[in-house]
């Protein structure tokens, strides 16, 4: 390889595991800066896997959701056991393109969040919001022998931002279009859309969490169906009926019509909230597939409520793009097709546009990996509410150091 070559195209590996708990997502990318273009980058998927979670590691995880489970020595533990697994997925997918670790120049890691409490809370005059990923960036780097960023969310709360979401970043540089307006939503266990205005600057761009992907759905399908965990293709739902009781009931969650920046978590939409549901479900008589096409027609109404509340007074969208696991529920996207008619959106998924639905978040932390290496910022102010540009990110060295040109 030509020194030029080593300037212009470099390696990454991003990692990342959601609120759906559902494994590791790891992509390796080439990337090759766009001089020609402002903040332009060009992206090369070159590896994909996903490995589930052991059981025991997933059952584990989801105790620490409850705080009065989640303690520090625990805490301690599954932040270093999950570091083990993040490393050894980093080296499979790097394996699986055929390049050797050596010419990775950095792993971005998301990490498990356990906690996000993103509202202001005020203590002896600061702001002490606060989020919890685990997943430690130390274990990746030196079972690697590659530098690895972690913990990105932080600095943005830092700067009173909510420090979430952070992929709107990535999907600026790589979706942003001359002349249409695009929404990209990723439907993980929660929804989160970004606007892309066509031809955007940076400071026109916002997101924010639309509310539950399939986080509610889920929950009630390992609840009702156990083993299962997920509607594996909204084959249940399909089956049901939607409870109009049910539906209204859920849609006055006060979450729907916060003013944004806004984001959520399992704190809002988790446990609790199914169980809610469960005692609802079973005091009525209701039938498990009608209450799983309920939430599962949720999930459709507060996208396209967002679009509507938020999006619509602004700028008329072309095209709905969705990503994430959701994009692989036929019925969720037949609920998201019809709700949006009236307002000629076309709804498509990432693999409509030759892309990968399960790749995109994991590809996007790798690019922000880059930045975070490069020193330079990768939030944006108007979709997270901080109040300047940071460079988000924990960089981990291996031992003895790599020596790395940034």
């Amino acid at each position: 390889m030509d020194k030029q070559s080593k300037v212009d195209v470099t390696y990454l590996v991003g990692l990342m595991s959601g609120t759906s708990v559902d494994g590791i997502d790891a992509a390796v990318i080439k990337l090759s800066p766009m001089p020609e273009k402002e903040h332009g980058v060009e992206i090369e998927l070159l590896a994909f896997e996903n490995t589930p979670f052991p059981m025991q590691v997933r059952n584990s995880i989801f105790e620490l959701f409850d705080r009065a489970n989640a303690t520090i020595d625990k805490v301690g533990a599954m932040n270093m056991w999950l570091g083990e697994l993040y490393a050894q997925a980093t080296l499979s997918v790097i394996g699986k393109c055929g390049l050797e670790p050596s010419q990775i120049f950095a792993v971005g890691s998301h990490g498990q969040t356990i906690y996000h409490a993103p509202k202001e809370n005020i203590m002896d005059g600061y702001n002490l919001h606060c989020t919890v990923q685990i997943g430690d960036g130390a274990v990746i780097a030196n079972r690697t022998a590659i530098p690895c960023v972690s913990d990105f969310r932080v600095a943005d709360m830092a700067m009173g931002g909510q420090g979430a979401p952070l992929v709107p970043f990535t999907e600026y540089l790589l979706f942003n279009h001359p002349e249409k307006t695009l929404l990209l939503q990723n439907i993980g266990g929660i929804g989160n859309v970004t606007v892309l205005p066509a031809n955007a600057s940076p400071e026109q761009v916002f997101a924010f969490d639309t509310g539950p992907g399939n986080m509610i759905i889920d929950g009630l399908v390992a609840q009702l169906y156990g083993p299962m965990t997920m509607d594996d293709g909204g084959g249940i739902a399909a089956s049901g009926q939607v409870i109009d009781e049910l539906l209204k009931w859920m849609q006055q969650d006060e979450y729907y019509t916060m003013p944004l920046p806004k984001s959520t978590g399992r704190e809002r939409f988790g446990q609790q909230y199914v169980a809610q549901i469960i005692e609802w479900m079973e005091a009525n008589n209701w039938k498990a597939e009608d209450v799983i096409a309920t939430a599962t027609h949720l999930t459709a109404w507060s996208i396209v409520d967002s679009y509507e509340r938020y999006i619509a007074p602004q700028y008329q969208a072309q095209q709905l793009l969705v990503g994430g696991g959701g994009s692989y529920n036929k019925t969720l996207l037949r609920d998201l097709q019809q709700l949006f008619v009236p307002y000629k959106v076309q709804v498509l998924t990432q693999e409509d546009i030759g892309g990968n639905s399960d790749a995109k978040e994991a590809v996007a932390f790798a690019v922000l990996a880059y930045y975070t290496m490069k020193r330079l910022p990768n939030n944006i102010q108007l979709v997270t509410g901080a109040s300047q540009p940071v460079v988000m990110g924990k960089i981990s060295w291996p031992y003895p150091g790599r020596s790395q040109e940034v």
